[in-house]
């Protein structure tokens, strides 16, 4: 089994515990959980696919990633149903995603030879894609997009960088893809730890207005 192989396999079968974890409270059906479990697993990596035009995408020309996130959703939904899981479970889990999937579009982005450009974007896409799909279809914000979550595709973009300057500076690619998943998951665990987050777009009458009182302040 190829590194490309091993590094989609591990993907998928973290990002179906994270789409079954994202459906808790939610009432959803064994076959809805299903659905976020695969949304999760596939999404980047299709959308990376189509654009380097590696077609039919991955898990279309290897059924055992349908197997692998089906077998992992259904274990992980009926672990779920007996164990309560606490809520940075699905944050830790999200960050392995990251990671896995940072790496899994950049290197394949890299094995393409496309350019230092493509494979930073292709490592972010292929990052953050599911779980976007996955948070709106469970209604949610999608992470990447809250300011509460730290150093979300700013991790993929480091951990990417990291990995394409390994790869550049001649280390193997087993070498430069471990650079660039520990890179991504501990920048994005650091973030969750330590509630690192990037300047907010405000203009100067956000800020005024976020400093004045409010009602029950001035009671």
């Amino acid at each position: 089994m190829d590194l490309q192989t091993v590094i989609d396999h591990f993907g998928v079968t973290v990002a179906s515990i994270s789409g079954v974890l994202a459906a808790r409270g939610k009432r959803i059906d064994l076959f809805g959980v299903m659905v976020l479990a695969f949304v999760t697993a596939f999404g980047g990596g299709t959308i990376r696919d189509v654009t380097l035009g590696d077609q039919p995408v991955f898990w279309v020309r290897d059924l055992g990633f349908l197997g692998n996130a089906a077998a992992t959703a259904v274990m992980t939904f009926c672990i779920a149903r007996f164990f309560d899981f606490h809520s940075g479970i699905l944050m830790v889990a999200d960050a392995f995603v990251l990671a896995a999937f940072t790496m899994a579009g950049a290197q394949k982005a890299m094995a393409f030879h496309t350019t230092p450009g493509a494979v930073l974007f292709m490592g972010v896409t292929t990052g953050v894609a599911g779980g976007i799909v996955r948070d709106l279809l469970t209604g949610q914000i999608p992470l990447v997009f809250r300011q509460e979550i730290c150093l979300y595709a700013t991790a993929s973009f480091l951990g990417a960088f990291a990995f394409l300057l390994t790869g550049l500076a001649g280390a193997s690619a087993h070498v430069a893809v471990a650079v660039g998943f520990a890179f991504t998951l501990v920048i994005r665990l650091a973030g969750i730890r330590w509630r690192i987050v990037l300047p907010l777009f405000e203009t100067r009458a956000d800020r005024i207005r976020s400093q004045k009182p409010t009602p029950r302040e001035l009671r």
